[in-house]
C-alpha cells in the first residue's frame, strides 16, 4: 500500500500544480484582455451559460458527486491502511514504546544465519508475523542444515525483546549444478 501512496502522491501533486498554473494563467489573461471575453485556454462564458442551466437533480450531477465521493473514500482507506509495519519490542519502562523495522530484524537474522559455517548465502524477509529464510549451502544440502539454521534463528529471537514472536520458515533449496 505504501508503494501506491508513493506513486499516487506525486501524481496528485502534479495534477494540482497544473490546475493551479492553469487558473493563474486564466486570471492573468482575464485581467489583461480589455474585451472581457473568454479565457485564454478555457471558454468561461460558454461554461457559465451551460452551468446556469443545470440543477442539482440533472443527470450528470449526481453521478459526478457519487464518483467523487467514491474516489475520496478509496483514497481515505488507502491512506489508513498504508501504515508502517513496525515490530514492537518490550520497553524497559511502561512510559516508553520501542519498535524496530522489519528490515532491521531481517538484517539481524541474515547475519546470524550467514555466520553459520555451512551456509554460503541467505536471503531473509521479515514481517511482524513471519520470518522467511532461504539459505544455500556450500555443497549438497546437509539434512541437518535446515534444523541448524532454524535453531540459530530461534536463539536470536530468544535474545531479542520481541513482544510477539514471529513464525520462522526456513527453506534450503537443492543446489543446481554449475555449468
Amino acid at each position: 500500500m505504501r508503494v501506491v501512496l508513493r506513486l499516487l502522491a506525486p501524481l496528485l501533486g502534479l495534477a494540482l500544480a497544473a490546475a493551479g498554473l492553469l487558473l493563474a494563467i486564466e486570471v492573468v489573461a482575464a485581467w489583461v484582455r480589455p474585451d472581457g471575453g473568454g479565457g485564454l485556454l478555457v471558454p468561461w462564458p460558454r461554461w457559465r451559460a451551460t452551468l446556469e442551466d443545470l440543477t442539482w437533480s440533472d443527470q450528470p450531477i449526481p453521478a459526478i458527486a457519487i464518483g467523487v465521493a467514491v474516489v475520496g473514500l478509496l483514497l481515505l482507506l488507502l491512506g489508513l491502511f498504508a501504515r508502517r509495519a513496525d515490530i514492537a519490542l518490550r520497553a524497559p519502562t511502561p512510559e516508553m514504546s520501542v519498535t524496530t523495522s522489519p528490515r532491521v530484524l531481517a538484517r539481524l537474522v541474515g547475519r546470524r544465519v550467514r555466520a553459520t559455517d555451512d551456509v554460503a548465502s541467505a536471503a531473509v524477509t521479515a514481517s511482524r508475523r513471519r520470518i522467511r529464510v532461504t539459505a544455500q549451502g556450500w555443497s549438497d544440502p546437509d539434512p541437518q542444515l535446515r534444523p541448524m539454521i532454524e535453531s540459530r534463528v530461534v536463539e536470536l529471537l530468544d535474545e531479542l525483546p520481541l513482544q510477539h514472536r514471529p513464525r520462522v520458515a526456513v527453506h534450503v533449496p537443492v543446489r543446481r549444478e554449475e555449468r
